[in-house]
């Protein structure tokens, strides 16, 4: 019984593909799934509702957002009341926007139902809503289907056939949202407005129609107050999208002309990655004084050190093994060449890491960290590779004062990072008295600190002079 059941899914999947080639495609015919139905999976693999949909749907919705729309930016797992996108230039925020509106009006199963749907739009300027929101290429009137709306400039509003309404507010003026009610709210570039706060109390207290009020943000993230709070909400859904993802959708070698120019530092990631980057303020480094000083690669450089902060234990539980490799670019500078810090890993596979960088670069030595695990953090190394030099580093002050005199010979513009190291960065600009702000151990920062110590602090000779790293 089931060998025949098969054969006729088969049959069925080979008919199927005779079909649509027989309409002019040459792709692949549909996948069948165990219980018959049939998917695209095989025809449009881009899609990820190709890969959900059964042929007929896929049919239906071809011409639909559900079709090409990515899976971060179709709400299919029905998200919280309140719906927070955070993504890079040309993700797909604004696109993503105006089809959750456009799902809104027209009634999508996917999308709360509203009998009578009203809704704000509110950006940074009346302007921005008109140009972009509503006009701009990937706006609600330029992606509309069906049934388009008409926009009415005295009463600044969009109003649909089957009666949807669409009011237009801007964040420079709070107090226009006082009085009107709306059971949903679409929000764009909420980290550029002018009064976040204000408008968005306001426009919670007119969020007021219908059984289930909803709202959407979509934004490229910047720190503020605002921002932070609904990212630490449970009550808010957060969706991230990178550039990148909407690479197909962009103009031929722009992701590649962007990355190189910004990739890796503070304002590619925030905004490409779409990464909320915030600075502690009791912290010893800065991001801006970090890319200040970035400068280009060095010409050449002297003494090189592989400084290695081993963790504790290797359990799966276990801190991470700092790895950071400095040089000598002058007898009284340094500069940052690499972080290879690896987590979670067995002692041969952290000094097996370290290792390797060690040969990579040509360094002189590898800086170990010893309070932890004594003669056998050397002994380890020494068991993979007797002929590199361990220096064995003791520490007898806190993290915070070893780091102090580091930092300071950041300010002095004596020590920069030619190329960003994002994770060891991060971990810098969140390190403060009472160490990184999520309890965790800055693994990384202690291996900067030891292999700069080596460098400037302990005045010893520079033994040779190498090319460019």
């Amino acid at each position: 019984m089931a060998g025949a059941a098969a054969n006729r899914r088969r049959r069925a999947s080979a008919e199927s593909g005779k079909r649509l080639k027989s309409n002019g495609t040459d792709s692949p015919a549909p996948v069948v799934a165990a219980d018959g139905s049939q998917s695209l999976a095989g025809i449009m693999p881009e899609s990820w509702a190709a890969r959900s949909l059964t042929e007929r749907g896929a049919r239906l919705a071809a011409k639909e957002w559900i079709s090409f729309a990515r899976l971060r930016q179709y709400p299919i797992w029905r998200p919280l009341p309140t719906w927070l996108v955070l993504g890079g230039r040309g993700a797909g925020k604004t696109r993503l926007g105006a089809e959750w509106v456009h799902g809104l009006v027209n009634r999508y199963p996917s999308f709360a139902k509203r009998e009578h749907c009203r809704i704000a739009l509110v950006g940074e300027t009346l302007s921005d809503v008109r140009e972009v929101m509503i006009d701009g290429p990937s706006g609600i009137a330029t992606i509309a289907r069906g049934e388009r709306p008409d926009f009415q400039t005295s009463r600044k509003r969009l109003v649909w056939p089957n009666g949807a309404v669409a009011q237009i507010f801007s964040s420079e003026d709070p107090d226009s949202l006082r009085g009107p009610q709306f059971d949903a709210a679409w929000c764009d570039e909420l980290a550029k407005w002018r009064y976040p706060d204000a408008c968005f109390d306001m426009l919670q207290f007119g969020l007021r129609l219908g059984d289930r009020p909803v709202q959407l943000f979509t934004t490229t993230p910047r720190p503020i107050p605002l921002m932070r709070r609904l990212i630490g909400d449970d009550a808010v859904t957060v969706t991230h999208m990178r550039t990148t993802d909407n690479a197909a959708n962009l103009g031929a070698g722009f992701i590649a002309s962007i990355e190189r120019r910004y990739g890796g530092t503070r304002l590619g990631r925030q905004e490409l990655e779409g990464e909320l980057i915030e600075d502690r303020p009791d912290a010893l480094w800065t991001r801006g004084a970090l890319e200040a000083g970035r400068g280009g690669p060095p010409e050449r450089l002297g003494r090189i050190v592989v400084a290695v902060d081993p963790p504790a234990s290797s359990s799966g539980r276990s801190d991470a093994c700092g790895i950071v490799a400095a040089g000598l670019e002058t007898e009284a500078s340094a500069v940052v060449v690499a972080d290879r810090t690896i987590g979670s890993a067995k002692p041969g596979e952290w000094a097996g890491r370290a290792l390797a960088l060690y040969h990579e670069l040509e360094a002189d030595c590898i800086v170990a960290e010893v309070n932890q695990g004594g003669e056998m953090v050397a002994a380890v190394f020494q068991s993979i590779d007797p002929s590199v030099p361990i220096r064995q580093a003791r520490a007898t002050r806190g993290k915070w004062l070893r780091a102090e005199p580091v930092a300071a010979l950041y300010e002095q513009g004596r020590v920069r990072h030619p190329v960003p190291l994002p994770a060891l960065e991060d971990e810098m600009c969140d390190f403060g008295p009472s160490g990184l702000s999520g309890g965790r151990s800055p693994d990384r920062v202690d291996a900067l600190v030891w292999a700069i110590t080596e460098l400037l602090l302990s005045r010893r000779a520079s033994p040779r002079v190498r090319g460019t790293v």
